[in-house]
């Protein structure tokens, strides 16, 4: 004999039926949305992609200057291209001699003859006609250099280089190698720049949020700045570039800007913020001048170099991320010669880029 449930039973079973059926269409709701936001956000993404290309080639369409790939160091054959994992592989397991792994800087005396801070190999190469060799004063060192950063030359041929793990910035000349310095400490050293008209060096305290000054013997002269947003205050400042003038541009990294002073350390002017626009910076790195007092920013998470005037006005830039001639894999050190060759230190693709700028119209 079945026994029937009693009402009150029936009531509960259909209210936990109808809560079961409401969470399923509230979760049904939730997923329903959230895919319509991810869909919307990709569009939007795609649509923010596509005004940055346009605006990017409208910008280079009517500028009066193009930029033009015009070599490389290694040069690359077919059967000979590596990816950046493969070649630190081949060096570690011995495979190979040991080559050029991660450029991060460079200095230039002309387009065959230029040194090279590599810092996946932790050393720095003289580079001549296609050949690299490890400069000697480092190899009879025989020390190692974790964290290479900023390298600049001095009159009279001395290179200045830092290493950031270390807290060193170090001298290296015809004598061999030494610290620059017993008196001053450094707190995590990144750029470094020669200042010819001040005969300065100055030297970016990326952990101290500031830059220190020293004479050329390397004694203390002054500091700049401090932590923070307004101008003339950094936060994890870089990269530095000096140029001719004595104008000394800054990449104030978490800021996301370029901050350029004289050479009083006076701030000038400050340029860039955080985005995804044209003009905007996601991981600035190298910077420098030409002959005309443009500024040249490589974005290592853009995969290209930003152009600007010497206001700090965005112009246009060139690049995009790849293998290929004129194509970057997070780009780090940029140098531009006398004759305004610009030098890029295609640091995951393990080589540097060669560019001259020249008139649109021209081959």
């Amino acid at each position: 004999m079945e026994i029937s449930p009693i009402p009150g039973e029936i009531r509960e079973k259909g209210k936990g039926e109808r809560k079961k059926g409401k969470e399923c269409c509230m979760r049904s709701e939730v997923k329903y949305r959230r895919s319509l936001f991810d869909g919307m956000k990709r569009k939007l993404a795609l649509w923010v992609w596509f005004f940055y290309c346009l605006s990017t080639i409208a910008a280079q369409t009517g500028s009066e200057y193009k930029i033009r790939w015009i070599g490389q160091f290694p040069p690359v054959k077919e059967d000979q291209k590596t990816t950046f994992s493969r070649r630190v592989s081949d060096l570690v397991f011995g495979r190979m001699p040991q080559e050029v792994i991660k450029p991060f800087g460079i200095v230039a005396l002309t387009p065959q003859e230029f040194l090279i801070l590599d810092q996946g190999a932790g050393t720095v190469f003289e580079c001549n006609e296609g050949v690299a060799h490890e400069l000697k004063s480092i190899k009879k060192a025989a020390r190692e250099f974790p964290s290479l950063v900023g390298m600049c030359r001095m009159p009279g041929g001395d290179l200045l280089c830092t290493d950031s793990r270390k807290n060193l910035v170090f001298r290296i000349s015809e004598k061999g190698l030494s610290p620059l310095s017993g008196s001053v400490s450094f707190d995590q050293p990144t750029g470094i720049a020669y200042c010819n008209s001040r005969q300065e060096i100055w030297v970016v305290e990326t952990g101290a949020h500031r830059i220190c000054v020293l004479d050329r013997e390397g004694e203390l002269v002054k500091y700049i700045g401090e932590r923070g947003s307004a101008s003339g205050a950094f936060n994890y400042p870089t990269f530095i570039w000096i140029d001719q003038d004595g104008r000394v541009y800054i990449v104030d990294s978490m800021n996301f800007r370029v901050q350029a002073f004289d050479q009083q350390g006076t701030a000038l002017f400050v340029f860039g913020e955080s985005g995804d626009a044209t003009g905007n910076l996601a991981r600035p790195k190298g910077v420098a001048t030409d002959s005309e007092g443009n500024i040249y920013v490589a974005d290592a998470l853009f995969h290209v170099v930003q152009i600007f005037d010497g206001e700090g006005h965005y112009l246009y830039n060139f690049g995009k991320q790849g293998q290929g001639e004129g194509e970057f894999w997070m780009p780090a050190g940029i140098y531009i010669d006398e004759q305004d060759r610009i030098y890029v230190a295609d640091s995951y693709n393990g080589r540097i880029q060669i560019f001259e700028r020249v008139k649109n119209g021209l081959p």
